[in-house]
Order: structure tokens, then sequence, then C-alpha cells
């Protein structure tokens, strides 16, 4: 069997393959969906087709929709090539459940794919249509940033700003351009939804999309009234959400257990620009999306198939009590540490009694603290599902380095923000503070890239792997008492960790764990369990 179109509609061995067809008309979705278009996403990768597209399908197979969603894949363009098209657009996606069942479905709500470098005059007819009520993004943290950390340009967004003919080479660049074609056609109303894994992420995509516009409307390439149209709520809303759902990279036992179904070309490919994909995707069962509602233009009825819908500060709440807490800064820990403890996935690390007290500590203790509830999801449970359930997942098949990519884009957000929480409850102090301060030693380790045994391991990328890994330069097992001086223009910088850590009392702190973890083999492991055993861990 084959994974396309034709395939998936007459060729009937594939009511014997175990893999769910599409209960709705695949092809009376896409003629309806080319002539109306109502979502259009950027953002091709794994995530994109796990949930956001299952959730089409959803509405589609229930009624609630006619139409489906248009996918842009302006970045890494080898995924449409190479994944996207050979398969009609269609995907497998793959839940993998704690119980060990992994439920298959073909996925058909993607109606449409597009490269802009071929394909922006369809783009441009998309954006001028009356009937695009949102476009949603996942496009990394890495997506929205316009600056380095000094305030400089990147060299790409510059580039993007500068040309005088062409068309965009960014993802903000091009959703910009797009979005002035909309403005000159009447200035139609929109929704513009991040869905990516950062703080405030629709105030990022919004303050990326209005330097664009600043920028081009000083130089004349747009008129003042596109500033204008940007900035009224009631045409373009730039919403807040949370989104949640691990999604591990392309599973070779998942690839093998499809083949075996007798299902042809599975096989995943590691693109030019490092990404990992496959015609299917392979997710857990536990996810969360949560919307700010506000839409312009109205929006499909996604609150049916789960997703919740609020206003900006219980969305806010929500991230932040997911983001800086009870999800993703626990990953972060288990990725750094399961790194230099040789571990090659999340669920033994749950295995291991060091590392899940060192984040329930973290969590419990240090995080939740902070925590104001949403109301609408309960905290509490949240991070006790997280622990207990998703994490151990074994037939999750995610991989400490995985997670690891791109921290020192991540921990201004996944701890900076619990640091100023309590900053802003009065607690200029910070010392007391135990596990904080040990990732952020135990992260100044991992940039060393040598694990607890001395033997080096590849580091996960970082965009500032280069200037981070100087200040470790020359530091080795044993001599981190005699050069932690130069850790502290890194400690005191605020872009790296949300404040400087000296003013509140954190800097020596972490100077003094990095001691204790650089000083020889094996003292990674025994640090944990002084600081576990020094705050009441029990035996271990």
């Amino acid at each position: 069997m084959r994974l396309d179109t034709t395939s998936i509609l007459e060729d009937r061995r594939w009511e014997g393959s175990g893999c769910r067809l599409p209960a709705f008309d695949v092809k009376a979705v896409r003629r309806q969906t080319a002539e109306n278009p109502s979502w259009l996403h950027f953002g091709a990768g794994n995530i994109f087709r796990a949930y956001i597209a299952v959730l089409a399908q959803r509405m589609l197979e229930r009624g609630l929709t006619d139409t489906g969603i248009i996918v842009c894949e302006a970045f890494d363009e080898q995924i449409i090539e190479q994944v996207y098209r050979p398969v009609d657009d269609l995907s497998i996606a793959v839940t993998l459940k704690s119980s060990g069942e992994a439920v298959q479905e073909v996925v058909a709500s993607v109606t449409e794919s597009i490269i802009p470098s071929s394909g922006y005059d369809r783009l441009r007819e998309i954006f001028t249509s009356g009937s695009l009520q949102l476009v949603s993004l996942t496009i990394t943290e890495k997506g929205y940033a316009i600056t380095d950390s000094s305030g400089t340009i990147l060299p790409w967004i510059k580039a993007d700003l500068m040309r005088s003919e062409g068309r965009a080479q960014t993802t903000i660049g091009l959703l910009t351009e797009l979005l002035y074609e909309r403005y000159r056609a009447g200035a139609l109303p929109l929704a513009l939804v991040s869905l990516d894994n950062c703080s405030h992420n629709g105030s990022l995509l919004k303050e990326a999309v209005m330097t664009f516009c600043q920028t081009r409307t000083e130089e004349g390439y747009y008129d003042e009234g596109f500033r204008e149209y940007l900035s009224d709520e009631i045409r373009i809303s730039f919403c807040w959400s949370m989104i949640d759902k691990i999604t591990p990279r392309p599973s070779p036992v998942v690839e093998q257990l499809l083949e075996r179904a007798g299902i042809e070309g599975m096989k995943s490919i590691h693109t030019q620009k490092n990404t990992f994909i496959a015609p299917f995707v392979n997710a857990e069962e536990s996810e969360y999306m949560a919307i700010e509602d506000r839409f312009p233009n109205g929006r499909p009825p996604l609150e049916e198939v789960g997703v919740l819908f609020g206003d900006r500060q219980t969305i806010d709440r929500i991230e932040k009590m997911k983001v800086c807490t009870c999800l993703n800064p626990l990953h972060t820990v288990l990725a750094i540490y399961g790194c230099l403890l040789g571990f090659s996935s999340i669920s033994d690390e749950m295995q291991d009694p060091m590392l899940k007290q060192f984040i329930e500590r973290l969590g419990y203790d240090e995080g939740m603290p902070v925590v104001v509830d949403p109301g609408i999801i309960s905290a509490q449970q949240f991070i006790k599902e997280t622990i207990e359930v998703r994490f151990p997942n074994p037939f999750v098949p995610d991989t400490p380095s995985r997670i690891a990519t791109d921290t020192s884009k991540k921990i201004p957000i996944r701890f900076g923000q619990t640091l100023r929480a309590y900053k802003s409850a009065g607690h200029e102090d910070l010392s007391f503070l135990t596990f904080i301060p040990l990732f952020f030693a135990g992260w100044l380790r991992y940039l060393m890239g040598v694990d607890d045994q001395g033997e080096p391991f590849e580091i996960s990328a970082d965009p500032n792997l280069e200037e981070l890994q100087a200040h470790v330069k020359g530091i080795s097992l044993g001599s981190g008492v005699s050069l932690v001086d130069q850790l502290q223009p890194l400690l005191s910088n605020p872009d790296y960790f949300g404040v400087d850590l000296y003013s509140v009392q954190l800097g020596q702190k972490v100077e003094g764990m990095f001691t204790e973890l650089t000083a020889g083999k094996g003292a990674i492991r025994s640090t944990l369990r002084h600081y576990l055993q020094e705050q009441g861990g029990g035996a271990l």
C-alpha cells in the first residue's frame, strides 16, 4: 500500500491495515478549501501534523467545518518537497499510549502545501480571500528573533529588511508582506495565532511583524495606513496561546510497525536544515491547547474538539503554569542532566530516583509557589500528570538531546520568569532556592561537552553555543575552582537567565554548585545526592 489519495480511497487493503481512514469526503474538502480557504498555517513540522492537523481532521469528521488547512513551509523547503508532496500532503499520525497501544490514522485535513519561492502567487490569493479567518504558526522560538542579545539586528533579518526587490526569505518577512497584500485588498480582518512554545507568543509575533512594518514603511515600501491596520485590534489580532503535546522525532520502531502493516515509503529523512521528519508522525496521547479568543473574522469551532478559549489573562496564566513550572523547565532539566548522565530517553530518566526527585523538588517546591492557578486547568493536576504519566511513558521515544536543542533560548522563559515572579512578590534574596540554581550549574557543566564519566558527547544545536562555550573554555574536571571567575559575565547576563543572578544572590551559589559538578568523574551523581539529601530527599 502506498500513502496517497488514490490508494486510501480505492485500495481495500487499507481496511485491514490497522490504520484508521478519514471519515469525510477528502476530494470535496480539498475543492472547498481551495476555493474558500479559512485556515493557513506556517511551519510544516511534526507538532503541526501530530496535533493541529488532527484537530482539523476531528472537525471535518464531525461536520463542524467543510474546509481543511493549507500549510506553508518557508524555512525548510525539503519538508514539502520530500515528505508532503510524495504522499499528496497526507500523513499518518501515530498516538503512543502508555499502555503500549499505538493508534494509527491517516490524516487528510491538510489540503495543500506551499513553498514560498514557487508559490507566492497562491499565498497572495489565499491572503486576499475574505474567507480566511486565521493564520497560525509553529516556527519555533528562533523564528521570532529579530535581534541578538546585544540588540543588533540579525544578519538574515537585516538582509530581508534591506531587500529592494524579490520576495522575503524569512517567515516573519513573508508574513508581513502577505499582510500588506491583505491590507491593500481592503484591510480585511484576520487573526494571527502563534502556537509556539514561548511566553507571550502573540506579542512576540506582533513585535516581529511591526519591526518589519516600521522599517519597510520608513524606507517607503509600505504606506502609513498599513501600520495603523496592523495596530487595529478590531481588524488584526495577535492571539496568545499555549500548546502542549510531546512530539518526538520519527521513531524507527514506529517506522517498522507501519512497514509490517504493508505501508510503503515510511522512511524518515534528515534535511539539510536539521529537520527530522517522515510521512508519519508519532506523539504522546496527552494534549492541551488554549487560545486567546480574539478572532476578528470568525473562527472554526475548535472548542468542540477540546481546545480551550479564554481572555488574555487566563491564557497568560495557563502558559506561565506550563512553560515556567509544570512541564517545560522539568523537561529541560531532564534533557541537560540526561545528556550528562548518559541517558538515551526521557522515560528511562524517570526510573532514576535522583532525577525524578530533582524535577519534583524543582516543580512542586520551587515553581508552584509562584504559579497562579488559571482556573480552567488545574495546575496541580497538570504537573502530576506530567511527572507520573507523561514523562515515564516508555513508548514515547523522546531523547534528552532533542529536548536540549536551543536551551539558551529557553532558559530566560522557563526559569527566568519564575525568578522574576519571586522578585515581584517581594523576594530580593533568592538564595533559599536550590534546584533552579542546580539546573543552571548543570547547564554550564553541560556546555563543557564532557559527561559524568569524563567522556565527550555531542552538544545539541544552539544559536549561542560558540559564545556560551567561551565561558567554560579551559575548564576541565578538577579545575573549576581556579577558573570559575570566567563564568561571572555569563551569570550576570539577564538575556540568558532572565535576571542578573548576582542581584538575587544566586550567582555565587551557582558558582559553588558548578565547582562541585566539575570536581571529577562521578561528581554529577554525588552532587545531586548531596543536594537532594540536604533538602530531605531521603535514601538515594
